[in-house]
């Protein structure tokens, strides 16, 4: 294993988060989602097992935000002109992000509500 190819790895990688939140709208509203969320979660004081989940929606929502905004750009540079397969897999890819967007909030409402009525 070569080291300076794996650290370079972290190099790059931090290099499309960078991409991402100055290029991408929406994972930009997913940073400062979670940022409001971490807040409110420390202001209820969750659970250790609450803040794992917490967590892992979080980077999920984030990650799969990202991945979302990847397969769009590839799309773009596979096809310039509109073409309805392009079309669907962007819709999909959209629409995975919202479903888990959906769940995240169904499951954050469920981990705080009690605490704060």
């Amino acid at each position: 294993m070569n080291a300076n190819r794996f650290f370079r790895s972290f190099k790059y990688a931090a290099e499309g988060v960078k991409a991402a939140l100055a290029k991408e709208q929406n994972v930009r509203l997913h940073f400062l989602s979670a940022i409001i969320v971490v807040a409110a979660a420390f202001l209820t004081g969750l659970s250790y097992s609450e803040w794992l989940i917490i967590i892992l929606l979080i980077g999920g929502m984030i990650a799969l935000e990202m991945v979302n905004s990847a397969l769009e750009r590839v799309v773009d540079l596979v096809t310039g002109e509109f073409h309805p397969l392009a079309k669907q897999a962007k819709d999909i890819a959209a629409g995975a992000v919202l479903v888990f967007a959906l769940a995240s909030a169904i499951i954050g409402l469920l981990i705080f509500m009690p605490k704060w009525f």
